[in-house]
Formats: C-alpha cells, structure tokens, sequence
C-alpha cells in the first residue's frame, strides 16, 4: 500500500507491506525507528524494528537515502504526530545510500544546492509537494476543458512560423554543422535540410490552435513550448508548457469570463484536493498562501482598460524603475502595483496599444488599440495573456506586411480568413506561472522537474 492510504487506515493488526525511502533512522540498543517514505505524501510512516527480531547488523545498511522493503503489522502509534506506526517483520534492502556521499542528508538544504541535484530533488518533502501539485493541475486542466466542451488538440512542436514575431527559436536540423550546404549567395542552403526548409521548435501552438477552433469550435492545446531568450530571470525557462485554449464564436468579453473562470476553478481544485501539500508549502515557504488563494477565487477580476491603467501609474507617486507612458509594454512592477497596492485583486488589462502586441489581434475601431487581454496576478504579475483574434483578411494581410512577416510562412493561416472567417478568441497560461501563484515559490526553476535555462540543460 501507498503510505498515504496506510496513514489513513484504522485496520489495526492487519499485515502490511511498504515500500520506500528512508529519511531518517533514530534508537536505541532496544529498537529502531526508521522513517520512510514513497512519494505518495508529505507524510512519513514510521518503522519500528524491534532489534530482537531484526538484528542491528540487518540493520546497518538502513540508511537515509536507503530503499526498502518492510513487511510488518499496523497498530496504533502511541508516539505524537502520528496515527499509525509499522512493526517490521522483515526488511529488505533494495538499494543503498552511502552516508558520506549521500547528498540528501536530514538538513536544510537551500534551493540553489537542490538545483545542483534535481535527478534526487523530488526526494524531498518541498519538491515531492511541489510535483503532486503539479500533477493535480494538469489533471484539473484537462477535466476543466472535457468538462467544458473543448477538444485537446495536439499542435506540433517543430514548426516553420513564428507565432510571436520574435524571433527567439530553437533551430531544427539535420545539416552537418561541421560542412553547411550554401547556396549561390553564401547562404546555408535549407532546400537540403529534413524538412527542406528553415525549421524550429514552437514557441506556441496558437496558430495552429485558431485551425481547430474555426473547425471544432472550442479547443486547447497543452504541451511543451521553446523560447530563445537569454532571460536568466526567476520567472523565465527556455522549455516550459503552456496551456492554450482558442474558442470560436467568442469575442473580448467572452475570453475575460472564460480566463477567469478557468484560474479560478483549477485554484479552488488546489485548496480541495492538495491541501496537505498547500499546508506544507505555505508553513515552509509562504506563509500566507492558501490565504492569497482563497482570496483569488472570492473576488470579481478588475476589467481595466490599458489607458486607464497607465493614468493611474502615473498619478500614483510610485517611483517606478522603469516609466510608463502610454505605448510602453507595462513591467512586473507596474503590474503588481496594480495588482496588489491600487485594486487588491487580480485585474484583466485590455486594449493595449497595437505596436506592443501580436499581428493576429484584432484591431479596435480607434485604429491605435487591439483586443488584446492580460491576466495579471498578485506576486506574479502577468500570468495570461491572449486577445480577440483579427477575423478580417484584409486586415489581417495588412498588418502582417506591415510587420514584413513572410506571408510564404503562414499563408495557411491567412486562408482560414478567406473561407468561412469567424470571429474567435484564445489565450495563453504558462504552466509553470500557475504554479509559482499556486506553490507560492519564487522561482520558476523550482516549479518544473527538469529546468532548462541559458548554459543549462542538465539531466
């Protein structure tokens, strides 16, 4: 049985076997108690050798880090802090831990360090937390969408567009680097290449998204994305997942009402099915977190419009590292003040100036501003952004020459405006943000098994 269902059971006598890690090994020449481990909880259940039955040399090799077999008997504990205890039978031992180069031993440990060693990491109690959590929203977010009428589609991962414009992509290729094909010009010759042209990873699978939605209706698609961008910052991963949901038949408004109460159902998931893992977390490392979420899913979201939004920072007094003028691209701090000093509570930002934003937005009758939308969170910041999707063609072929976008690269997605256009709407919500608001850790290294950032793809 998994410790987390023994650690709820009441069959007292009953014969059990377990399996797990040790954390810690105490006694005395009497009797051993060992506290183990599987992964399923924050919890440990502990052993209890009795060293007339399990001599002290079976027991020598019981280490931290150690993975072992007990067979045993549930009774009652008699000890604090827990309900139940294991009096071993048998231990087996199947595999060792040194003690002199075990690196998980019973103390502090900071997050640098662990980063160092996130092939062990998940071992501990804040990364076991962190990953059960991790698990129950990617559960949530698919129920939430099956339940919702949205199909999960599945975008590809190496592509010829950029979605966003900004150049920053992983290069796909199978060219020798060592002897690169050139064309006439001097130029690496692609047309000799797998694909036979210029590739890449994603950085979003939106635009093939907006295909499924202008045939499904409502879709999303949830899986890894790739940016190159030198951004050594807490809040930025080269990989990291995104959800992307893209829904036909809705416009600004309906996008808002869908953001909202997509975040707030997959928070209120959180405080009902992780909350031994939330206690933990807000004890270690946040207190005051399951409060922030509790309060996050009590309120109505602010709708504030982009231009209202810059009068109010600046009228503020704050002294800003960064100013904001109407036209600039609002930073972090902006963001928070908004958030968590002026309204006390999430905000919706739309409207934002054309030039800072995407070329598939909508176009507002201003001329100046899109239909564009930003979820901003307290302590995050922006944790969504997505908009109304331009539907006109001419429009739409209109920015992309102004943005000299190569219409050869996604002339199929300019079709979709010629035949049968609909107005539709999307957004985009970085995994591992959630997680960050929801774990209520500070960097978004430690939100993600495997980070992988500028000079480190390790593991």
């Amino acid at each position: 049985m998994r410790i987390s269902q023994l650690l709820k059971s009441t069959e007292y006598g009953s014969k059990v076997t377990v399996k797990g890690w040790v954390r810690t090994k105490r006694g005395n020449k009497n009797v051993a108690f060992i506290a183990l481990n599987d992964g399923s909880c924050v919890a440990n259940i502990q052993i209890v050798a009795d060293l007339a039955k399990i001599s002290d040399e079976q027991l020598k090799p019981v280490t931290t880090g150690a993975c072992i077999r007990v067979d045993g008997t549930l009774v009652e504990s008699l000890g604090k802090g827990q309900g139940v205890e294991v009096q071993a039978d048998t231990i087996e031992i199947y595999g060792t831990a040194d003690p002199d180069t075990y690196p998980l031993q019973k103390k502090g440990h900071s997050l640098e360090f662990l980063r160092d060693i996130a092939y062990l990491r998940p071992r501990t109690n804040t990364f076991g937390a962190i990953l059960r959590i991790r698990h129950a929203m990617a559960f949530a977010i698919h129920k939430y969408f099956n339940d919702n009428g949205f199909y999960y589609l599945h975008t590809p991962l190496i592509t010829a567009s950029d979605c966003e414009g900004a150049g920053a992509m992983f290069q796909v290729t199978t060219l020798d680097m060592n002897n690169l094909p050139k064309t006439e010009d001097g130029k690496v010759d692609y047309s000799q290449d797998f694909f036979g042209k210029s590739c890449s990873l994603t950085v979003s699978g939106q635009l093939e998204g907006e295909l499924g939605a202008l045939s499904l209706g409502r879709i999303y698609t949830f899986g890894p994305t790739f940016r190159a961008e030198n951004s050594n910052t807490p809040r930025h991963l080269a990989e990291f997942w995104m959800i992307e949901p893209e829904m036909a038949f809705y416009e600004l408004e309906d996008n808002m009402e869908l953001a909202e109460d997509f975040l707030k159902y997959l928070i209120r998931y959180a405080l009902e099915n992780c909350r031994e893992d939330l206690e933990f977390m807000d004890k270690m490392w946040d207190n005051g977190l399951i409060e922030r979420l509790k309060s996050v899913i009590a309120c109505d979201f602010v709708r504030l419009d982009y231009t209202e939004g810059i009068r109010i920072l600046k009228e503020s007094g704050r002294k800003f590292e960064f100013p904001c003028d109407w036209g600039c691209d609002l930073q972090s701090e902006h963001e928070r003040y908004l958030v968590e000093e002026h309204f006390k509570r999430p905000v919706i930002l739309i409207n934002y100036p054309k030039e800072i934003k995407a070329f598939y937005m909508k176009l507002n009758d201003d001329g100046k501003t899109v239909r564009a939308m930003d979820v901003l969170f307290p302590k995050i910041g922006e944790i969504i952004g997505g908009s109304e999707r331009e539907a006109d063609y001419g429009k739409l072929s209109a920015r992309v020459k102004e943005l000299n976008i190569p219409e050869k690269d996604i002339w199929w997605y300019l079709d979709t405006r010629r035949w049968g256009s609909a107005p539709h709407s999307g957004f985009g919500l970085g995994f591992e943000r959630l997680l960050l608001f929801v774990t209520g850790m500070g960097n978004i290294r430690d939100v993600i098994p495997f980070p992988r950032t500028p000079k480190n793809a390790e593991f």
